[in-house]
C-alpha cells in the first residue's frame, strides 16, 4: 500500500531556494515521489510513498517556519501515481499573478466539511467553484457557479465582470484541496468583499468525512495525478486522462472514435499536428515497453 499526501501552507519563507536541496535528498532517499512547490507565500505539494517516507518528508515540512500544525489530506493506492520527485521553486504556489491577494495577510471563514451543506444551501450564498472548466465538468456540487476559466489566473477577471450580479450575496468557495479556494477569498478580502467563506480541506477533505448518504457532492473529483480522479472515501474513480490535452475523459468517451490512447480525444483530435501526434504516439509506445519491462517510463 503507498501512501498519498496532499497538502498546502500560507507562509511566509524569506529563503525558498535554502529548503529546496534538502528536502528533495530526503525524499528521494526515502523513496517518494511526487512534486512540491516552494515560494515566498509557502509550500504546496502531493507526494506518494510508503508510510515511512511520507511520513519523514511530512515531518521535515513540519520544521519549516509556519508549517508546525501542517496537517495533509491523506489517501492510498496499490499503485505509485508518481515516476519521481520534483521540489520546484515558484513565485507563487499558486498562480494567481495579483500581489493583492496575500493569504499571508488576510483570508475568509475556514468552513468545515461537516459544516459545509447548510452553509451552501443558505438562499443568501452564492457557490462559487474555483477550479478549471475541464475539472469542474467531472463533478461539482450542486448548484455551484462554474466560472468557465482555463487557468486560475483568469478569476479575478471573472469576477470583476460578475461581482454586482452577486452583490448582496455572501460567498462561498471551494477547489480539490483547498489552496485556490483559499487564495480567492484572499483576493475578494482584497476587493473589499468581506462575508466569504472557502471549504477547509477542499473537495478531498469533504468526500472523506461526509458520508455519501449526506453528500451534495455530483460526480467525481479530479486530481492531478495517475488516479486522474476520485469519489467519495477517496477511492479511485472511473475517468481516465487524455495525454493529449490532459482533459479528463469517460468511459464512452474513451469509446469514440478520435479516442487513442496517449495521443488524443474528440476534444483535441482536430488540433494536433501530424508532429505532435507522432511524439505522443512515440512516448505512448516507450510507457507500453518499459510497463512490459515491470519498469516505469519517467514520461509517464
Amino acid at each position: 500500500m503507498i501512501d498519498v499526501a496532499a497538502f498546502y501552507r500560507f507562509t511566509p519563507l524569506p529563503d525558498p531556494a535554502a529548503l529546496r536541496a534538502p528536502l528533495a535528498r530526503l525524499g528521494c532517499g526515502a523513496g517518494v515521489r511526487g512534486s512540491i512547490l516552494l515560494a515566498p507565500e509557502g509550500v504546496n505539494g502531493t507526494i506518494a510513498g510508503p508510510p515511512e517516507g511520507v511520513a519523514a518528508v511530512l515531518d521535515h515540512l513540519r520544521g519549516l517556519p509556519g508549517c508546525a500544525d501542517l496537517t495533509p489530506r491523506m489517501s492510498h493506492t496499490e499503485t505509485m501515481p508518481f515516476g519521481r520527485l520534483k521540489v520546484r521553486l515558484k513565485r507563487e504556489i499558486v498562480t494567481m499573478g495579483r500581489p493583492e491577494a496575500d493569504p499571508t495577510r488576510a483570508v475568509g471563514t475556514y468552513v468545515a466539511p461537516a459544516d459545509w451543506n447548510a452553509l451552501i444551501s443558505a438562499p443568501d450564498v452564492a457557490v462559487i467553484d474555483t477550479r478549471n472548466g475541464y475539472e469542474v465538468e467531472a463533478g461539482s456540487f450542486a448548484g455551484a457557479i462554474d466560472p468557465g476559466t482555463d487557468s486560475f489566473g483568469a478569476f479575478p477577471d471573472w469576477w470583476q465582470a460578475n461581482r454586482d450580479s452577486l452583490a448582496g450575496k455572501r460567498i462561498a468557495m471551494f477547489c480539490t484541496g483547498g489552496i485556490r479556494c483559499e487564495k480567492a477569498t484572499s483576493y475578494l478580502r482584497s476587493q473589499g468583499v468581506d462575508e466569504v467563506f472557502h471549504l477547509q480541506g477542499g473537495i478531498l477533505g469533504y468526500l472523506e468525512t461526509v458520508p455519501e448518504a449526506d453528500s451534495l457532492w455530483q460526480g467525481e473529483c479530479f486530481v492531478f495525478d495517475d488516479r486522474v480522479s476520485v469519489t467519495h472515501g477517496l477511492i479511485p474513480g472511473t475517468l481516465g486522462l487524455c495525454h493529449g490535452c490532459r482533459r479528463p475523459l469517460t468511459e464512452a468517451e474513451r469509446q469514440g472514435p478520435d479516442y487513442e490512447e496517449g495521443v488524443s480525444c474528440s476534444a483535441c483530435a482536430a488540433d494536433l499536428t501530424p508532429a505532435r501526434r507522432e511524439r505522443l504516439r512515440e512516448r505512448q509506445l516507450q510507457i507500453r515497453l518499459a510497463r512490459d519491462r515491470g519498469t516505469r517510463h519517467l514520461g509517464a
